[in-house]
């Protein structure tokens, strides 16, 4: 995006930390600790829907806070481990530890967009010849978490690093205490809230729509609904790519800067209809994904 910066310097003035970040996550995960305390004696019946209509959003949202800070958002690149160790505290109430592994992996992401072997945000051969039909497409939208989690290993498996350690022991030890203060009910609400958030959720929507090929030629799409005000301005996506320094609360800015760039793109406004419009157009699968090859060749799936 040389030419945007060319035209439009001040952009370069949004980039750097948001100063509010490190406070709202802060909120958030009190928040999610008073949940904790408060299902701990509920009925299962209401833990169940607490967990769907609440934890699971919490904890979403919390995935993306730590999307945010794998960018230095926090506290800015000169205190990048600020930022690694702040992440670990954002991973607490999502109980899964895997901010020290995302932070690796999505770089990658960014660098390497759509790469045979390297971005492990493109489905493996597997997903995309079985999940191939209505219902197998909504199956496999309900274990997006499972998929996410182990296509890393086998796409591009990477050594483990002491602070992958670190964020495992500092999570697994958490984990034990909170059940021991807690019980069995409040480990439910955590996990359970954690896999339906990133499975069959309006929210999880975003995973489709940030880089699907819904209209051919077009490999990334942003989203400017109401569900950005719970998900840090993820669906502004291709600025974020475009600008991947500038905090998500500052998104917005771009877009009114640069609107000429992106006001023409195709773009969503509701993330359930996106994931509708996934399982019922036979013509979508995860396949439906731009793939390139590490030499520059550009193939489509």
């Amino acid at each position: 995006m040389n030419s945007t910066y060319t035209k439009y310097p001040e952009i370069k003035t949004l980039m750097g930390p948001d100063p509010r970040l490190k406070w709202i996550v802060c909120m958030m995960v009190v928040i999610q600790f008073l949940a904790f305390f408060l299902v701990k004696d509920l009925d299962w019946k209401w833990v169940l829907f607490w967990t769907y209509a609440f934890g699971s959003c919490i904890n979403h949202s919390m995935t993306l806070a730590i999307h945010e800070i794998s960018h230095n958002t926090a506290f800015g690149n000169n205190r990048a481990m600020w930022n690694r160790w702040f992440a670990m505290f954002a991973n607490l109430p999502i109980g899964l530890p895997y901010s020290a592994s995302f932070k690796r992996y999505h770089l990658d992401h960014h660098r390497y967009l759509g790469g045979d072997g390297v971005d492990v945000d493109i489905p493996t051969d597997f997903e995309g010849w079985f999940f191939c039909t209505r219902f197998r497409k909504f199956v496999w939208i309900i274990l997006q978490p499972l998929f996410y989690a182990i296509r890393p290993l086998y796409i591009n498996p990477k050594p483990i690093t002491r602070l992958e350690l670190a964020n495992l022991a500092v999570q697994m030890t958490f984990n034990v205490v909170l059940y021991w203060l807690c019980g069995a009910k409040t480990m439910v609400y955590m996990l359970a809230g954690s896999l339906l958030g990133m499975g069959l959720h309006p929210i999880s929507g975003h995973f489709i729509a940030e880089h699907y090929m819904f209209l051919k030629g077009h490999e990334t799409y942003s989203y400017y609904g109401s569900l950005n005000l719970l998900t840090f301005n993820v669906g502004y996506h291709n600025e974020h790519h475009d600008f991947p320094s500038i905090p998500g609360c500052r998104l917005p800015l771009v877009k009114k800067i640069a609107s000429e760039y992106y006001d023409d793109l195709p773009h969503y406004t509701s993330w359930v209809k996106v994931l509708y419009d996934f399982i019922m157009d036979d013509q979508l699968s995860p396949y439906s994904r731009v793939k390139r090859r590490l030499k520059g060749e550009v193939k489509l799936e």
